[in-house]
């Protein structure tokens, strides 16, 4: 993996989500990791490299939710997973280019996705440079 220890940079992520970090309007800060998946593994591959993934989430009540995470040197790297409750299924994961060269490029190919991630890697850095 890369220079920076992982649990630093995940401190340093964990401190930095915020409503306006988040894909979803419902994000409070007992769930922190809630709608930070895109954004957190984009900040993560920054650091340490690798590849992102994909799978789909199946809530218990059904309700399904995609899922971003990282795999670094074949081992998964999934700091947003406590956003799901207990008993969530994952589909097999898989890239989700889409017609861009790759997951990452597919996922910053959306503009409030891009500007989500930009804010969060910025205060990321500033916890890092302390």
């Amino acid at each position: 993996m890369g220079t920076i220890p992982l649990e630093a940079l995940h401190q340093a992520i964990r401190s930095a989500w915020s409503a306006d970090t988040s894909a979803v309007s419902d994000w409070t800060n007992s769930n922190s990791a809630k709608g930070q998946c895109a954004v957190t593994a984009c900040v993560v591959h920054d650091h340490l490299g690798g590849d992102i993934f994909n799978c789909t989430a199946t809530l218990p009540t059904g309700e399904t939710v995609s899922h971003y995470f990282n795999v670094i040197d074949g081992e998964i790297v999934d700091l947003t997973v406590e956003q799901f409750p207990e008993h969530t299924r994952f589909s097999e994961p898989k890239p989700k280019a889409e017609g861009f060269p790759s997951t990452r490029d597919y996922c910053l190919s959306y503009e409030r996705t891009k500007q989500r991630y930009e804010l969060l890697q910025e205060r990321v850095a500033e916890r890092l440079d302390r």
